[in-house]
């Protein structure tokens, strides 16, 4: 997941993302993209609800953009 933060709010969110059970690595970015997330969800209803319900509600959150990964098959 990215993430955009209010100016001077990225250490702020960064803290809160990591009590979030899902949330398995964070980290700050330059660019575009203010934070990256990843989460471990069993499905999409769940990755959903912790997006909508717990990091859009993150003070300091202005907006996410979620990508999904898909299994590597050989």
């Amino acid at each position: 997941m990215l993430i955009v933060a209010a100016p001077g709010k990225e250490s702020d969110v960064l803290k809160i993302l990591g009590e979030v059970k899902e949330v398995k690595e964070t980290m700050i970015l330059f660019g575009e993209y203010d934070l990256f997330a990843l989460l471990e969800c069993d499905d999409f209803g769940a990755l959903s609800e912790i997006i909508v319900n717990n990091i859009r509600n993150i003070p300091g959150v202005e907006s996410t953009r979620t990508l999904t990964a898909a299994p590597i098959y050989e």
